[in-house]
Protein backbone atom coordinates (compact mmCIF):
# COMPACT_ATOMS: atom_id res chain seq x y z
CA UNK A 1 0.00 0.00 0.00
CA UNK A 2 1.38 3.14 -0.89
CA UNK A 3 1.77 5.95 1.41
CA UNK A 4 2.40 8.59 -1.31
CA UNK A 5 -0.75 11.15 -0.84
CA UNK A 6 -1.99 11.37 -4.52
CA UNK A 7 -1.52 14.17 -6.82
CA UNK A 8 -4.90 15.94 -7.52
CA UNK A 9 -5.24 16.62 -11.31
CA UNK A 10 -4.51 20.15 -12.73
CA UNK A 11 -6.97 22.52 -12.46
CA UNK A 12 -8.60 22.29 -16.10
CA UNK A 13 -8.19 26.00 -17.72
CA UNK A 14 -11.70 25.82 -18.54
CA UNK A 15 -14.32 27.26 -16.37
CA UNK A 16 -15.37 30.97 -14.81
CA UNK A 17 -11.70 31.85 -15.29
CA UNK A 18 -11.64 31.18 -18.74
CA UNK A 19 -15.25 32.37 -20.01
CA UNK A 20 -14.20 35.72 -17.92
CA UNK A 21 -11.50 36.23 -20.38
CA UNK A 22 -13.39 35.97 -23.03
CA UNK A 23 -12.73 39.42 -25.14
CA UNK A 24 -16.49 39.94 -25.15
CA UNK A 25 -16.40 39.70 -21.35
CA UNK A 26 -13.65 41.93 -21.15
CA UNK A 27 -15.14 44.50 -23.42
CA UNK A 28 -18.60 44.48 -21.84
CA UNK A 29 -16.79 45.05 -18.53
CA UNK A 30 -15.36 48.19 -19.91
CA UNK A 31 -18.86 49.21 -21.45
CA UNK A 32 -20.32 49.09 -17.66
CA UNK A 33 -17.33 50.21 -16.15
CA UNK A 34 -17.64 53.30 -18.68
CA UNK A 35 -21.30 53.54 -18.03
CA UNK A 36 -20.82 53.94 -14.28
CA UNK A 37 -18.28 56.30 -14.72
CA UNK A 38 -20.85 58.33 -16.85
CA UNK A 39 -23.96 57.54 -14.68
CA UNK A 40 -21.76 59.04 -11.89
CA UNK A 41 -20.97 61.81 -13.54
CA UNK A 42 -24.29 62.86 -14.69
CA UNK A 43 -27.34 60.98 -13.49
CA UNK A 44 -28.83 61.69 -16.83
CA UNK A 45 -27.27 59.53 -18.58
CA UNK A 46 -29.49 56.03 -17.68
CA UNK A 47 -32.24 57.62 -20.10
CA UNK A 48 -34.39 55.82 -23.17
CA UNK A 49 -32.82 59.20 -25.02
CA UNK A 50 -29.33 58.17 -24.09
CA UNK A 51 -30.03 54.75 -25.36
CA UNK A 52 -31.65 55.65 -28.58
CA UNK A 53 -28.89 57.97 -29.20
CA UNK A 54 -26.08 55.17 -28.94
CA UNK A 55 -28.40 52.71 -30.64
CA UNK A 56 -28.52 55.11 -33.79
CA UNK A 57 -24.96 56.08 -33.55
CA UNK A 58 -23.85 52.54 -34.13
CA UNK A 59 -25.46 51.54 -36.81
CA UNK A 60 -23.40 53.05 -39.99
CA UNK A 61 -19.98 52.25 -37.74
CA UNK A 62 -21.65 48.53 -36.49
CA UNK A 63 -22.75 47.44 -40.60
CA UNK A 64 -18.73 48.96 -41.86
CA UNK A 65 -17.35 46.83 -38.45
CA UNK A 66 -19.55 43.39 -39.29
CA UNK A 67 -17.64 43.50 -43.14
CA UNK A 68 -14.40 43.94 -41.68
CA UNK A 69 -14.74 41.64 -39.22
CA UNK A 70 -14.78 38.82 -41.61
CA UNK A 71 -12.02 40.05 -43.55
CA UNK A 72 -9.62 40.15 -40.45
CA UNK A 73 -10.98 36.46 -39.63
CA UNK A 74 -9.41 35.21 -43.01
CA UNK A 75 -6.10 36.91 -42.21
CA UNK A 76 -6.58 39.95 -44.21
CA UNK A 77 -7.55 44.09 -43.53
CA UNK A 78 -9.55 46.32 -45.39
CA UNK A 79 -9.20 50.33 -44.87
CA UNK A 80 -11.06 51.40 -47.98
CA UNK A 81 -14.69 50.01 -47.09
CA UNK A 82 -15.32 54.20 -46.28
CA UNK A 83 -14.31 54.63 -49.76
CA UNK A 84 -16.25 52.09 -51.38
CA UNK A 85 -19.16 53.82 -48.76
CA UNK A 86 -18.91 57.60 -50.32
CA UNK A 87 -18.57 56.21 -53.79
CA UNK A 88 -21.74 53.89 -53.55
CA UNK A 89 -23.48 56.41 -51.71
CA UNK A 90 -22.53 59.45 -54.17
CA UNK A 91 -22.85 57.94 -57.39
CA UNK A 92 -26.16 56.46 -56.50
CA UNK A 93 -27.36 59.88 -55.45
CA UNK A 94 -26.07 61.14 -58.25
CA UNK A 95 -27.44 58.59 -60.83
CA UNK A 96 -30.78 58.86 -59.45
CA UNK A 97 -31.01 62.23 -59.51
CA UNK A 98 -30.57 62.12 -63.24
CA UNK A 99 -32.14 59.00 -64.13
CA UNK A 100 -34.68 58.59 -61.78
CA UNK A 101 -35.64 61.41 -59.13
CA UNK A 102 -38.56 59.28 -58.15
CA UNK A 103 -36.88 55.62 -57.24
CA UNK A 104 -37.93 54.09 -54.29
CA UNK A 105 -35.82 53.38 -51.87
CA UNK A 106 -34.91 49.50 -52.61
CA UNK A 107 -33.90 50.52 -56.00
CA UNK A 108 -31.74 53.04 -54.11
CA UNK A 109 -30.18 49.74 -51.65
CA UNK A 110 -29.53 47.52 -54.45
CA UNK A 111 -27.70 50.34 -56.64
CA UNK A 112 -25.64 50.61 -53.33
CA UNK A 113 -25.18 46.45 -52.49
CA UNK A 114 -24.32 46.37 -56.26
CA UNK A 115 -21.84 49.30 -56.79
CA UNK A 116 -20.12 48.58 -53.03
CA UNK A 117 -19.82 44.27 -54.22
CA UNK A 118 -18.11 45.32 -57.62
CA UNK A 119 -15.49 47.31 -55.63
CA UNK A 120 -15.41 44.90 -52.78
CA UNK A 121 -14.52 41.93 -55.28
CA UNK A 122 -11.76 44.07 -57.12
CA UNK A 123 -10.03 44.39 -53.66
CA UNK A 124 -10.01 40.66 -53.24
CA UNK A 125 -9.26 40.04 -56.78
CA UNK A 126 -5.59 41.93 -56.81
CA UNK A 127 -5.15 40.64 -53.12
CA UNK A 128 -5.45 37.10 -54.49
CA UNK A 129 -4.07 37.40 -58.23
CA UNK A 130 -1.06 39.47 -57.29
CA UNK A 131 -0.04 38.17 -53.62
CA UNK A 132 0.07 41.45 -52.28
CA UNK A 133 -0.93 42.05 -48.62
CA UNK A 134 -4.34 43.72 -48.19
CA UNK A 135 -3.19 46.41 -46.31
CA UNK A 136 -1.25 47.89 -48.72
CA UNK A 137 -3.80 46.81 -51.41
CA UNK A 138 -6.90 48.34 -49.79
CA UNK A 139 -4.72 51.48 -48.89
CA UNK A 140 -4.17 52.14 -53.01
CA UNK A 141 -7.57 51.44 -53.84
CA UNK A 142 -8.94 53.63 -50.94
CA UNK A 143 -7.11 56.33 -52.49
CA UNK A 144 -7.81 55.16 -56.39
CA UNK A 145 -11.51 55.05 -55.04
CA UNK A 146 -11.55 58.99 -53.59
CA UNK A 147 -9.75 60.36 -56.42
CA UNK A 148 -12.04 58.30 -59.01
CA UNK A 149 -14.91 59.87 -57.42
CA UNK A 150 -13.77 63.53 -57.05
CA UNK A 151 -11.98 63.32 -60.20
CA UNK A 152 -14.80 62.05 -62.68
CA UNK A 153 -18.15 62.01 -60.46
CA UNK A 154 -18.45 64.92 -58.53
CA UNK A 155 -17.24 66.86 -55.78
CA UNK A 156 -20.24 69.04 -54.78
CA UNK A 157 -21.96 68.41 -51.48
CA UNK A 158 -26.06 67.06 -52.71
CA UNK A 159 -28.04 68.38 -50.24
CA UNK A 160 -31.14 68.00 -52.55
CA UNK A 161 -31.74 63.99 -52.18
CA UNK A 162 -33.71 61.77 -53.99
CA UNK A 163 -37.07 62.05 -52.14
CA UNK A 164 -36.96 57.83 -51.33
CA UNK A 165 -33.95 59.21 -48.90
CA UNK A 166 -35.82 61.94 -47.70
CA UNK A 167 -38.77 59.93 -47.00
CA UNK A 168 -36.98 56.94 -44.91
CA UNK A 169 -34.83 59.22 -43.10
CA UNK A 170 -38.15 60.21 -41.36
CA UNK A 171 -39.34 56.88 -40.35
CA UNK A 172 -38.84 55.09 -36.92
CA UNK A 173 -39.48 52.23 -35.04
CA UNK A 174 -40.42 53.88 -32.11
CA UNK A 175 -40.93 57.72 -30.77
CA UNK A 176 -42.39 59.52 -28.37
CA UNK A 177 -41.82 62.27 -25.92
CA UNK A 178 -40.27 62.65 -22.60
CA UNK A 179 -42.29 64.36 -19.44
CA UNK A 180 -39.62 67.00 -20.12
CA UNK A 181 -41.43 67.41 -23.71
CA UNK A 182 -37.77 66.48 -25.46
CA UNK A 183 -38.61 64.26 -28.42
CA UNK A 184 -37.20 60.54 -28.44
CA UNK A 185 -36.76 58.62 -31.03
CA UNK A 186 -35.17 55.06 -32.82
CA UNK A 187 -34.72 55.36 -36.31
CA UNK A 188 -36.02 52.14 -38.88
CA UNK A 189 -31.89 52.48 -39.88
CA UNK A 190 -31.17 50.20 -36.84
CA UNK A 191 -33.22 47.43 -38.23
CA UNK A 192 -30.47 47.04 -40.91
CA UNK A 193 -27.74 46.98 -38.84
CA UNK A 194 -29.81 43.80 -36.83
CA UNK A 195 -29.74 42.46 -40.05
CA UNK A 196 -26.20 42.46 -41.29
CA UNK A 197 -25.43 41.42 -37.40
CA UNK A 198 -27.68 38.02 -38.11
CA UNK A 199 -26.90 37.27 -41.96
CA UNK A 200 -23.13 37.63 -40.47
CA UNK A 201 -23.47 35.44 -37.15
CA UNK A 202 -24.97 33.00 -39.97
CA UNK A 203 -22.73 32.99 -42.70
CA UNK A 204 -19.80 32.35 -39.75
CA UNK A 205 -21.66 29.44 -37.89
CA UNK A 206 -23.73 27.83 -40.50
CA UNK A 207 -21.72 28.47 -43.96
CA UNK A 208 -18.44 26.23 -45.48
CA UNK A 209 -17.68 29.71 -46.22
CA UNK A 210 -17.72 31.28 -43.35
CA UNK A 211 -15.65 28.42 -41.23
CA UNK A 212 -13.76 28.58 -44.00
CA UNK A 213 -12.42 32.67 -43.38
CA UNK A 214 -11.61 31.23 -39.86
CA UNK A 215 -9.28 28.29 -41.65
CA UNK A 216 -8.10 30.27 -44.04
CA UNK A 217 -6.98 33.29 -41.29
CA UNK A 218 -5.38 30.47 -39.21
CA UNK A 219 -3.30 29.54 -41.89
CA UNK A 220 -3.63 29.38 -44.97
CA UNK A 221 -0.85 27.00 -46.14
CA UNK A 222 -2.97 24.51 -43.74
CA UNK A 223 -6.47 25.54 -45.42
CA UNK A 224 -4.62 24.80 -48.99
CA UNK A 225 -3.67 21.38 -48.05
CA UNK A 226 -7.24 21.05 -46.64
CA UNK A 227 -8.34 21.50 -50.18
CA UNK A 228 -10.25 25.29 -48.41
CA UNK A 229 -10.50 27.62 -52.07
CA UNK A 230 -8.71 30.32 -50.68
CA UNK A 231 -9.34 32.03 -53.90
CA UNK A 232 -13.33 31.88 -53.43
CA UNK A 233 -13.06 32.92 -49.34
CA UNK A 234 -10.44 35.74 -50.11
CA UNK A 235 -12.78 37.04 -52.97
CA UNK A 236 -16.15 36.42 -50.51
CA UNK A 237 -15.00 37.98 -47.86
CA UNK A 238 -14.01 41.42 -49.12
CA UNK A 239 -16.83 41.46 -51.59
CA UNK A 240 -19.01 41.22 -48.39
CA UNK A 241 -17.20 43.85 -47.04
CA UNK A 242 -17.81 46.21 -50.12
CA UNK A 243 -21.40 44.98 -49.98
CA UNK A 244 -21.61 45.88 -46.34
CA UNK A 245 -19.71 49.58 -47.20
CA UNK A 246 -22.51 50.13 -50.02
CA UNK A 247 -25.10 50.09 -47.42
CA UNK A 248 -23.63 51.51 -44.77
CA UNK A 249 -22.83 54.82 -47.31
CA UNK A 250 -26.50 54.95 -48.31
CA UNK A 251 -27.66 54.68 -44.63
CA UNK A 252 -24.85 57.40 -44.05
CA UNK A 253 -26.67 59.61 -46.62
CA UNK A 254 -30.24 58.85 -45.57
CA UNK A 255 -29.43 59.64 -41.79
CA UNK A 256 -27.62 63.41 -42.28
CA UNK A 257 -29.72 63.79 -45.47
CA UNK A 258 -26.55 64.65 -47.54
CA UNK A 259 -24.25 63.21 -50.08
CA UNK A 260 -21.04 64.61 -49.34
CA UNK A 261 -17.93 62.84 -50.89
CA UNK A 262 -15.68 64.39 -48.44
CA UNK A 263 -17.47 61.77 -45.50
CA UNK A 264 -16.16 59.52 -43.52
CA UNK A 265 -12.19 60.23 -44.10
CA UNK A 266 -10.63 58.85 -41.23
CA UNK A 267 -13.36 56.73 -39.19
CA UNK A 268 -11.49 53.34 -40.64
CA UNK A 269 -9.37 53.11 -37.50
CA UNK A 270 -12.44 53.92 -35.09
CA UNK A 271 -14.01 50.64 -37.20
CA UNK A 272 -11.10 48.75 -36.96
CA UNK A 273 -10.22 49.77 -33.37
CA UNK A 274 -13.85 48.34 -32.26
CA UNK A 275 -13.84 44.97 -34.42
CA UNK A 276 -10.36 44.51 -32.79
CA UNK A 277 -11.82 45.19 -29.01
CA UNK A 278 -14.57 42.73 -29.87
CA UNK A 279 -11.56 39.99 -30.09
CA UNK A 280 -10.54 39.59 -33.59
CA UNK A 281 -6.96 39.31 -34.33
CA UNK A 282 -5.35 40.97 -36.95
CA UNK A 283 -3.19 38.03 -38.25
CA UNK A 284 -7.01 36.05 -38.83
CA UNK A 285 -8.56 32.91 -37.25
CA UNK A 286 -10.66 34.59 -34.24
CA UNK A 287 -13.46 37.03 -34.16
CA UNK A 288 -16.75 37.07 -33.54
CA UNK A 289 -20.34 38.76 -34.25
CA UNK A 290 -21.12 39.55 -30.48
CA UNK A 291 -17.70 40.98 -29.39
CA UNK A 292 -17.69 43.22 -32.51
CA UNK A 293 -20.82 44.72 -31.94
CA UNK A 294 -19.69 44.86 -28.33
CA UNK A 295 -16.54 47.31 -29.43
CA UNK A 296 -18.84 49.01 -31.46
CA UNK A 297 -20.54 50.32 -28.64
CA UNK A 298 -17.34 50.81 -26.53
CA UNK A 299 -16.42 52.71 -28.94
CA UNK A 300 -19.52 54.58 -29.80
CA UNK A 301 -19.75 55.43 -26.07
CA UNK A 302 -15.67 56.55 -25.86
CA UNK A 303 -16.13 58.88 -28.90
CA UNK A 304 -19.88 60.73 -27.78
CA UNK A 305 -19.07 60.82 -23.93
CA UNK A 306 -15.59 62.03 -23.41
CA UNK A 307 -16.41 65.15 -22.70
CA UNK A 308 -18.32 64.48 -19.81
CA UNK A 309 -16.00 62.76 -17.98
CA UNK A 310 -13.89 66.38 -18.18
CA UNK A 311 -11.92 64.87 -21.26
CA UNK A 312 -11.16 67.13 -24.01
CA UNK A 313 -12.12 65.64 -27.28
CA UNK A 314 -8.41 66.44 -28.69
CA UNK A 315 -7.34 63.88 -25.96
CA UNK A 316 -10.21 60.52 -27.89
CA UNK A 317 -7.65 58.98 -30.02
CA UNK A 318 -5.28 58.93 -26.86
CA UNK A 319 -7.98 57.14 -24.62
CA UNK A 320 -9.00 55.47 -27.70
CA UNK A 321 -5.14 53.76 -28.15
CA UNK A 322 -4.94 53.36 -25.14
CA UNK A 323 -8.07 51.07 -24.07
CA UNK A 324 -7.28 49.12 -27.34
CA UNK A 325 -3.52 48.46 -26.21
CA UNK A 326 -4.38 47.29 -22.84
CA UNK A 327 -7.31 45.32 -23.77
CA UNK A 328 -5.55 43.48 -26.72
CA UNK A 329 -2.87 43.11 -23.78
CA UNK A 330 -5.30 41.30 -21.82
CA UNK A 331 -6.46 39.06 -24.81
CA UNK A 332 -2.77 38.11 -26.11
CA UNK A 333 -2.05 36.86 -22.05
CA UNK A 334 -5.28 34.72 -22.19
CA UNK A 335 -4.22 32.84 -25.88
CA UNK A 336 -2.67 29.55 -24.76
CA UNK A 337 1.29 29.29 -26.06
Amino acid sequence: MSLTRPVAPAESPSGWRTWLGRPEVVTLGLIVLFCVLLTALSPEFLTVKTLFDVLRTCVITGIFALGVLLVLAAGGIDVSFTAVAIFALYSTTKLTLAVWPGAPYPVLIVLCLLIGLGLGLANGFMVYRFSVPSLIVTIGTQYLYRGFLLAFIGTAHIMNIPAAMDSFARLNITKFQTADGTNVSLPVTFLFLVGAALLTQYILSRTLLGRAAYAVGGSIPIAERLGIPVRRVTLFVFGYAGLLAGLGGLLHGTQNRLANPFDLVGQELDVIAAVVLGGARVTGGRGTVAGTLLGVVLIVLIKNNLVLMGVPSTYQKLVIGAIILVASGVFARREPR
